[in-house]
């Protein structure tokens, strides 16, 4: 440990107690944050570490992106991801003259909640200081999940490895506003995006940083890399938490994360989304068994990629496509006539199954006659692929929904097909944050639990009240008003019936 950062502990254990606690005060003893990872994660030495950004820079290609708004870049060692990290970096117009930048990433050493800004003074480099721009005070005096809590950035090597990068890259002089998101909480990266979407535009600059998958082998990787790089470009924070999900559900040996900094893309697309000039564009992707230093049996996942107005790139339009919906459809179908008739569950030609009818996703499947409910029953927490689970659920709203008879083999044919593939569930705190007809609710007190999909409040015509208090009543089963004492879960669903496809099936 070098003299500097043992001078720089014992300064922490000192005064680190009048430092820390009043988060939101200004009044502090001015305080660099000094390298924590230099010679580890990059060379340490100034004539080293620029020759390795010239090299990094040099092999790198111009992307057809004009001005972009943000970057998503990852942060490890070099020698693993410097070279698909200065792709990203290389989009940036050098010459341009930001009025602020924004550094954010996800906290890998310490668990907190809400978001920490740097304030105490500048960050330090083998190239020299970064300074921190004065905005990132304004930030913290004016929003509540916002502290300047030190802690969280000592050690943090997640925006120190991007700070080179900068320093090397940029001609002009810049200042930064460094953000670490703690925990994983959805609801924080709403609230942050809210404070940030006010600066997202051509006079500023986002620096996103997060690696991808970490640990499955080589070709794993690959898949699950381009499955969280689509999630992305959907520009979906919907659909990227719903792919996330898939993701490390799918039983990919080794797998930890799909992406450790998903908080802070989160919080990105939670601004992007709703800006549809704004798209993203996948630079470059490698992991750690490209580099030479890396093995192919545990490797983690780097992504370049770049969002800026008028950049497009074919992405997934939904999260199942036309054809998949159809074909769910007809299994849904097969599975009903057949197991009424057979007491067995058909098989599937597995040539049909495609896409993400192979991931996992909740879902619910809802039998109509003559537009009115014969069964409904779904799974939020399936164990096995989506087409699966639609059987499942198929046989389930048919037989085992105990407000109806079990259906008949002779009403199977005049029966109603009508599927909703579910988001992940997220708590919320009051039922405010609720969209009637955007939003399932999921109401959980105790023992007792009940759920409405989104569509039932288009279909009645209730109010936000009437929706609550009739699942809270007559699903849940704990009173009328029992809702506002429970814990409240939202989702989304993605609805399709045999109606939709009529001239298809």
């Amino acid at each position: 440990m070098s003299v500097r950062i043992i001078y720089y502990c014992i300064f922490l254990l000192i005064f680190g107690q009048s430092c820390h606690s009043q988060t939101k005060e200004t009044n502090y003893i001015k305080t660099d944050r000094q390298p924590a990872v230099a010679g580890s994660f990059y060379p340490g030495n100034s004539v080293e570490l620029t020759k390795m950004l010239e090299g990094f820079f040099s092999e790198a290609e111009e992307a057809d992106v004009k001005d972009p708004l943000a970057i998503i870049v990852p942060h490890a060692g070099y020698v693993f991801s410097g070279s698909t990290a200065a792709a990203a970096f290389k989009q940036i117009d050098r010459n341009k003259i930001f009025r602020h930048i924004f550094l954010i990433g996800s906290s890998h050493t310490m668990y907190f909640n809400g978001a920490s800004v740097y304030t105490q003074g500048d960050f330090i480099t083998p190239l020299g200081t970064v300074k921190v721009d004065t905005l990132a005070n304004w930030l913290v005096n004016n929003n509540k999940i916002i502290t300047n809590d030190t802690k969280p950035h000592i050690t943090e090597h997640s925006l120190e490895v991007q700070l080179p990068f900068l320093q090397y890259w940029l001609k002009n002089d810049f200042t930064i506003i460094p953000i670490i998101i703690g925990g994983q909480s959805q609801e924080i990266c709403r609230k942050l995006a809210d404070a940030l979407e006010p600066y997202f535009n051509k006079d500023n600059i986002f620096v996103i940083s997060t690696d991808f998958s970490h640990y499955p082998n080589y070709e794993e990787a690959k898949m699950a890399d381009a499955k969280m790089a689509n999630a992305i470009l959907t520009n979906s924070a919907r659909k990227f938490i719903l792919i996330k999900n898939q993701v490390e559900n799918s039983n990919i040996n080794n797998l930890a994360t799909a992406m450790c900094g998903w908080t802070s893309v989160l919080t990105l697309i939670n601004i992007t989304e709703k800006l549809p000039d704004v798209s993203y564009k996948k630079i470059v992707y490698k992991n750690s068994g490209d580099s030479r230093y890396g093995d192919k049996e545990r490797v983690v996942g780097y992504y370049a990629i770049v969002a800026a107005k008028g950049t497009s790139e074919q992405s997934e339009s939904d999260y199942l496509n036309e054809n998949e919906k159809i074909e769910l459809l007809r299994i849904a179908r097969k599975t009903l006539s057949t197991y009424l008739s057979e007491s067995v569950i058909p098989a599937c030609n597995k040539e049909h199954i495609t896409g993400n009818m192979n991931s996992q996703a909740g879902a619910f499947v809802t039998l109509k006659l003559n537009d009115n409910l014969r069964g409904c029953t779904g799974n939020f927490y399936p164990d096995k692929p989506l087409y699966l689970t639609v059987q499942d659920m198929t046989v389930a709203a048919a037989t085992q929904d105990p407000r109806f008879s079990p259906v008949s083999k002779s009403e199977a044919q005049k029966l109603e097909i009508e599927i909703s593939v579910l988001t992940p569930l997220i708590k919320i705190s009051s039922s405010d944050e609720f969209i009637l007809g955007k939003h399932g609710v999921y109401i959980r007190k105790g023992p007792y639990s009940g759920t409405f999909l989104p569509q039932v409040a288009t279909e009645t015509g209730w109010s936000k009240e009437e929706f609550l208090g009739h699942c809270s009543r007559d699903k849940a089963r704990i009173g009328w008003d029992g809702w506002k004492t429970a814990e409240l879960y939202v989702y989304e669903a993605l609805i399709f019936n045999e109606h939709e496809f009529k001239d298809k099936l």
